[in-house]
């Protein structure tokens, strides 16, 4: 019987990206945990494999053919001590910028630290010894497969990356005794480019910018994107932490939030990724996805990455503008998102007393030149759906994505501006949990909140979040209910005006528009305003419910109706199923 490839699938991966990445050479070393990887090295007709009995030569030996022929060479090797062998080696490596990829192939992860012989501790190479180095666990779920393809296309590029480098790869074996798979899967490989290289090709007849959180545009960087939109067919999918004011600009919140539709323009040929994390969960149909980053990490949040660019977004664009100097403007894409936009908000009913209401009637309403910060989740999700002034900038605390800090954040802005208004709306949990910072002395007269006070953590509470199907009891734990003087009338005033804040209130939709010139009036007031509304927990579900079915179409009635029936379990035990076909 003829052996071939193992039949371990996260090794197979690993074998298939290394032929991608286009490394052929391999030393390998004896023992029984790495016959798998070893194995299926050993009957690849494209690799030249190795025998070196002791670690230490082997890392040497890659070292020396590293060395004379630039490019990278694996070195294998089984459990316990042998790849502590490798560590002179690596170190060399690591000193002269060699790039040597060792493999370490490991029992089960969970074994590590019970006594059981073999089993060593591989997480924490020394800091001299390699670039990077990464975990691959046997991968159970579609989630696993995604994580190790990314972890190991990513260590791949750090071999060669600024000058090259060693780079370790610990992977979990099954020891399976099965070697009859006689093709490699197709991986998915990701490629880096930096300022030297030769850039792919474009060739996207619909692109979409996505702009996570970034800081203000310069007008440079804006009028070369405004130049790649109209000769690319592309627009610029922002939120209000994408601060892209420029042309082709599309705050896609509200096409975004539709269940009971499924718009055409969420189907684009390209995204390309700028910026760095956003709050707004946007998810488009695309099939290739750039990551443009002066970092040049490798970011995948929409798990279709495949060509990260390192280098300045001004140069990226520039360079393709360049490109297609003569091409005529086509913005085709960007009608179509529009057209799609503006018959959405044609549609939206008269929404109930709640955050989007609130939202629907201030956000075109803030003082030119004035800038706004969001709480995480649901007061920017909900802002995102109504369009700004167009030199009003936008902030909020998706880094960490953390409920703490959001008006310690506004405070430092403030700071640093004394003569612009700073704006924040949050809800009660999130005001409350940064209560403190109130007390600040040097707050200034710049700082304006509004506080949407619903009593309760509304994002374990709305239709789409699990923590619903507990309904009032998810007051118990999941949402905090009920803390802070449950809705007290008093509570938050009596402490902003102790504090020296004006203290502004609504509890209606009349109160609200009443009380609203004053807190965006754009002329200086003696004190910080403080501006809380009270809504109903019932009001803000409703909202949100007619928020994401503004338009229905057959195919989505029909699925939204399935889930209904059968439940997220049953749509879970469906996708789970197809998932291991």
């Amino acid at each position: 019987m003829s052996n071939y490839y193992t039949n371990e699938p996260d090794i197979l991966e690993l074998v298939a990206l290394i032929k991608a990445h286009n490394i052929k050479r391999a030393i390998v070393s004896p023992g029984s945990t790495n016959i798998s990887f070893a194995a299926s090295l050993m009957y690849d007709p494209d690799i030249e494999v190795y025998s070196a009995v002791d670690e230490r030569s082997a890392a040497y030996m890659a070292c020396g053919l590293a060395a004379s022929t630039g490019e990278p060479v694996i070195i294998s090797c089984t459990g316990a001590t042998a790849a502590r062998n490798y560590v002179p080696g690596l170190t060399e490596a690591f000193y002269r910028h060699l790039p040597i990829l060792a493999v370490t192939s490991s029992q089960p992860f969970g074994r590590v630290g019970h006594y059981i012989p073999q089993v060593t501790d591989r997480t924490n190479p020394m800091n001299d010894l390699v670039k990077k180095s990464i975990q691959i666990p046997i991968s159970h779920t579609k989630e696993d497969r995604w994580s190790n393809n990314v972890k190991i296309n990513d260590a791949l590029l750090e071999l060669r990356r600024n000058g090259g480098g060693p780079v370790h790869i610990n992977i979990e074996t099954s020891f399976s005794k099965v070697f009859d798979v006689k093709e490699l899967p197709v991986p998915r490989i990701i490629r880096r480019y930096g300022y030297t290289d030769s850039m792919p090709n474009l060739a996207a007849e619909r692109i979409v910018i996505f702009v996570g959180a970034h800081i203000v545009f310069t007008e440079a960087l804006t009028n070369e994107i405004e130049n790649f939109c109209s000769r690319y067919n592309a627009i610029v999918l922002c939120d209000h932490t994408s601060n892209y004011k420029g042309k082709y600009r599309v705050l896609g919140g509200l096409v975004e939030r539709q269940l009971g539709c499924s718009p055409t323009c969420k189907n684009a040929d390209l995204l390309i990724h700028i910026g760095e994390m956003s709050g707004s969960y946007f998810s488009i149909n695309q099939s290739k996805i750039w990551r443009v980053s002066p970092d040049g990490e490798v970011r995948d949040p929409f798990q279709k990455l495949n060509s990260v660019f390192e280098m300045e977004e001004l140069f990226f664009f520039k360079h393709y503008n360049d490109l297609v100097a003569d091409a005529p403007e086509n913005n085709s894409y960007y009608a179509e998102w529009i057209e799609t936009e503006k018959g959405l908000l044609a549609k939206l009913p008269e929404l109930p007393f709640s955050s989007p209401w609130i939202a629907q009637q201030t956000a075109s309403k803030l003082p030119q030149n004035s800038e706004i910060h969001f709480g995480i989740l649901n007061s920017l999700r909900m802002w995102n759906l109504f369009e700004l002034p167009n030199t009003v900038s936008g902030y909020s605390n998706v880094g960490g994505f953390g409920i703490d800090g959001c008006i310690s954040s506004l405070i430092g802005s403030a700071l640093a501006n004394p003569n612009k208004l700073c704006f924040i709306v949050l809800g009660d949990l999130a005001t409350f949990y940064d209560l403190n910072s109130l007390g600040n002395r040097h707050i200034g007269n710049n700082v304006r909140i509004l506080v949407v006070n619903n009593g309760t953590g509304f994002e374990m509470r709305h239709k789409y979040n699990r923590g619903e199907v507990f309904h009032e009891d998810a007051d118990l734990f999941f949402a905090a209910g009920g803390h802070f003087g449950n809705q007290s009338r008093e509570f938050l005033k009596n402490v902003a005006i102790d504090l020296g804040f004006e203290y502004l209130c609504a509890e209606s939709k009349e109160d609200y528009i009443k009380a609203l010139p004053r807190f965006v009036s754009n002329e200086a007031q003696g004190k910080p305003i403080l501006f809380e509304v009270f809504v109903k927990v019932e009001d803000e579900n409703n909202a949100f419910n007619q928020i994401h079915f503004v338009s229905q179409d057959i195919k989505s009635y029909a699925k939204q109706n399935v889930k209904n029936i059968i439940g997220e379990k049953g749509v879970q035990t469906i996708k789970n199923l197809f998932d291991g076909l």
